[in-house]
């Protein structure tokens, strides 16, 4: 009973707030902000954007990088600070920077599941294919509308983000290039997305796309990205990806732990 208890916190905290009990004195750097009403998740969505700082010097055009739980209370601030210490090191290419803020994380970011277990932690799950129907359809639009952009497109996500990143990576991979997720919540859904990554995955991804994925120690969470892992092993995809095990790090401590590595690994061509 206490180790199923033990495996209940460790999931709620994987799908909840993150790095609770922790607090980041983030700079929050120079940005704009939008709000962009979506039809797709039928409310009013906050979106946070850093452009690179040759951006206004330049008529040149950029990719871009999109993230969930992008909002300035959220992963916003240290994400866009390290692409700028990055693209000032010269580790990666100049990238745009878009940040989604939450509203609605746990429903926003999971698949649907009939599994009871689940239920008692998304209570109302199923919206990632709305949510990704708002970033394809709308979001992508205003974007590239407002912001000198290039077509190629990276998302970066940890815990349910990461496993939306997962997710999207195997359901509607044209939207993205490159591919980053910490702790993906691959328990998520009797770990569906594990079970049939072979299924769902293309035959042949050309070498033109990358996935780059990373677990920590939590319990809940490292022996799917584990799994993982060894049956991409097994594949020929045609896909440039990377797995980082990281037993040293908590599920709260491996997105800012990693977010460099994974970075400069994914971004470069």
């Amino acid at each position: 009973m206490k180790k199923i208890l033990v495996l209940l916190c460790l999931t709620i905290f994987s799908f909840g707030c993150k790095n609770k009990g922790i607090v980041y004195n983030d700079p929050i750097p120079e940005h704009d902000s939008l709000t962009i009403s979506s039809s797709y998740v039928n409310e009013d969505r906050v979106i946070n954007v850093w452009t690179p700082p040759n951006y206004d010097m330049s008529t040149d055009r950029f990719p871009v990088l999109y993230m969930p739980d992008g909002g300035i209370k959220e992963d916003f601030p240290h994400i866009a600070n390290t692409l700028a210490k990055l693209i000032a090191a010269q580790q990666i290419p100049p990238y745009i920077l878009v940040g989604i803020e939450n509203t609605n994380r746990r429903k926003d970011l999971s698949g649907p599941t009939d599994v009871e277990y689940d239920l008692t932690i998304v209570p109302h799950p199923g919206g990632s294919n709305n949510f990704r129907g708002f970033i394809k359809n709308e979001l992508f639009t205003e974007i590239n509308k407002r912001y000198r952009t290039q077509d190629k497109r990276a998302i970066i996500g940890e815990s349910a983000a990461g496993i939306f990143v997962i997710e999207t990576f195997l359901l509607d991979n044209a939207m993205f290039d490159y591919y980053i997720a910490m702790d993906p919540a691959l328990w998520y859904n009797e770990q569906y997305l594990v079970k049939n990554f072979e299924s769902l995955a293309k035959d042949d991804y050309g070498q033109q796309k990358k996935l780059w994925f990373a677990g920590s120690d939590a319990v809940d969470i490292a022996q799917h990205t584990k799994a993982l892992n060894e049956t991409l092993k097994q594949l020929d995809l045609g896909l440039q990806w990377k797995y980082s095990d990281e037993p040293n790090e908590q599920h709260n401590t491996i997105f800012r732990a990693t977010k460099e590595k994974a970075m400069i690994w994914a971004l470069n061509e």
